[in-house]
């Protein structure tokens, strides 16, 4: 997979997609293909091995929660699927769901933990543009044997992603800050200097008015920052000429040119955000994860929709053309 400059590629998406923006999944996902999935990006849930969260809010129960943390209690972790949440809430799956009415309505208290159901699991979020990297391989594999091109076509990522394209700005253009407690640094210590260093941050900020800003690189080469991006409205993109068939390797996050090679140096693994456009030199489909939305939109043939819903990998529903995923599409489970 490489860098392209030949963005007049995605011509005939710009085309097909609305502008300006009305409202439905057509913002961003092309019109005109035969049928539509909708992939759900799943969540996560944990609860303590042998006994309950402490109760909410935090400032209530200060002293609940460290004791709790004094204990150290072993975590279940889990990945769940939009149905098992709402399962767990009863409330009711379908093709339109939105996740803040499907689960997050049942918060006790908004803005500090997320909803628990009666089993005592904690939930988090869907994560929004971001198909978790073994799922878009699953995706990737289905979709490489449903193209005449599985070897050829293009793969866009969204320019937004933090340190992804150089720019001009001040200081380092990012910075892998990290703490941990020991035996010798409590807890408050740790705090303390975490605030120390928040406090500097933004002190920097005030004095960047004073400053002549810089050419700050990022993941991508300073020729690829500089370079020409594929534009839809209100959203560019870095674009790859690449084929379906190299995301489906299990190991695609390791060899793609996007690839996070800082923060693996840095001991957090593999890394790579997840591409926003996939599509094939023959036009048989397009796969798009919008920065903004909790779910990927492929759109296909009715037999590929099939493929994808019945594959039981990943969660996935028919949606029509048209459909609208907004903000309160969820008329279900109001």
């Amino acid at each position: 997979m490489e860098w392209t400059a030949d963005v007049a590629a995605g011509d005939w998406i710009r085309e097909r997609v609305d502008d300006p923006w009305r409202g439905s999944m057509h913002d961003v996902v092309p019109r005109g293909f035969e049928a539509y999935a909708r992939i759900f990006h799943p969540v996560e849930r944990d609860r303590p091995v042998g006994r309950p969260w402490p109760p909410l809010p935090y400032a209530g129960h200060r002293r609940e929660w460290e004791a709790f943390h004094a204990a150290q209690p072993e975590i279940d972790v889990e990945r769940v699927t939009w149905a098992e949440a709402a399962a767990a809430f009863g409330t009711t799956m379908h093709a339109l769901a939105q996740w803040h009415h499907l689960v997050e309505r049942f918060q006790q208290t908004p803005g500090e933990d997320g909803p628990r159901d009666a089993a005592g699991w904690r939930y988090g979020q869907p994560a929004p543009g971001q198909l978790a990297p073994d799922l878009v391989e699953v995706v990737a594999s289905i979709l490489a044997e449903r193209t005449t091109t599985p070897d050829e076509g293009f793969v866009a990522v969204w320019e937004g992603w933090g340190g992804l394209v150089g720019g001009m700005g001040f200081g380092p253009s990012r910075v892998l800050f990290t703490l941990s407690a020991t035996d010798d640094s409590p807890q408050s210590a740790v705090e303390a200097q975490h605030a120390e260093f928040l406090e500097r941050s933004a002190q920097d900020q005030l004095n960047n008015a004073f400053r002549t800003p810089s050419w700050r690189p990022g993941i991508l080469s300073d020729d690829i920052s500089r370079g020409p991006r594929f534009s839809l409205p209100a959203r560019d993109f870095v674009l790859f000429r690449g084929g379906v068939s190299e995301l489906a390797d299990p190991g695609w996050v390791e060899h793609v040119p996007w690839r996070d090679e800082e923060l693996a140096a840095a001991g957090f693994g593999p890394s790579a955000e997840s591409p926003a456009l996939v599509w094939p030199a023959d036009r048989a489909w397009v796969f798009v994860s919008e920065v903004d939305f909790d779910s990927t939109i492929v759109g296909g043939s009715r037999e590929l929709v099939r493929a994808l819903c019945a594959d039981p990998r990943i969660e996935a529903l028919p949606i029509r053309e048209g459909a609208d995923l907004g903000w309160d599409a969820d008329d279900v489970n109001r």
